[in-house]
């Protein structure tokens, strides 16, 4: 079994339900901060608040294009710049997935670029929504993540039909270039299928139950 501070590490510690509320993302903030996680992934609209509220101790995430990706490239562009200057580190963007069932994969390679160039240096990672996926179209989706740029491919938006499985892991680690990461996200249940997510391949886990499962254990203890 791994460390658990070790798979801590690797987790963005998720709030983007809804309904979340700014005493919610607060609490997702502070466990953040004291169970030493990647990032917390919140909503766009508290980028600002939580940046001011943490003061560089835990990196802010938030999701773009969420959760459907069908917004238009522009509008793309123009959230994550936002984003960023309202404090966010690192963007989750969403691929519109009607156009690679459509095989326009000029467009979303550049949309992914102009993304990645409005990130201003700061981490993207690209979901493409295995669930709604062919394997072919997952293999495609690792081509053109490496092809544009960004740091990290991941799995799901927590928001469809599924979230990772091991299976599409493997695939994306096997088929990604070497400087693009894997990240899964999205029904993580316990603390066996984080480790094994990391062993086959995962750099990053997004996750919101991965705090309440080390606190609800013995390995959580001394935190």
């Amino acid at each position: 079994m791994m460390d658990p501070k070790e798979i801590l590490k690797t987790v963005d510690h998720t709030l983007l339900t809804q309904t979340a509320t700014w005493d919610e993302i607060r609490q997702v903030l502070d466990d953040g901060i004291a169970y030493g996680t990647a990032s917390a992934c919140i909503p766009a609209a508290y980028v600002r608040q939580a940046a001011d509220y943490v003061k560089g101790r835990l990196a802010i995430c938030t999701v773009i294009g969420f959760p459907n990706g069908y917004h238009t490239t522009e509008t793309k562009v123009f959230e994550t710049k936002d984003a960023i200057a309202n404090g966010a580190q690192e963007i989750d963007m969403v691929i519109n997935i009607g156009w690679l069932k459509d095989r326009k994969y000029k467009e979303i390679e550049d949309e992914i670029r102009k993304v990645h160039e409005a990130c201003g240096g700061n981490i993207l990672k690209v979901i493409i929504e295995t669930c709604l996926l062919t394997e072919e179209e997952k293999i495609k989706m690792c081509e053109i993540v490496t092809n544009a740029g960004a740091e990290y491919i991941k799995t799901s938006t927590g928001f469809s039909t599924g979230g990772a499985t091991f299976s599409d892991v493997k695939l994306m680690k096997e088929h990604v270039g070497p400087n693009v990461k894997v990240k899964a996200a999205g029904g993580i249940a316990s603390l066996e299928d984080a480790e094994e997510m990391i062993r086959l391949g995962a750099d990053r886990l997004g996750t919101s139950r991965m705090i309440r499962l080390m606190q609800n254990t013995d390995a959580g203890a001394g935190y």
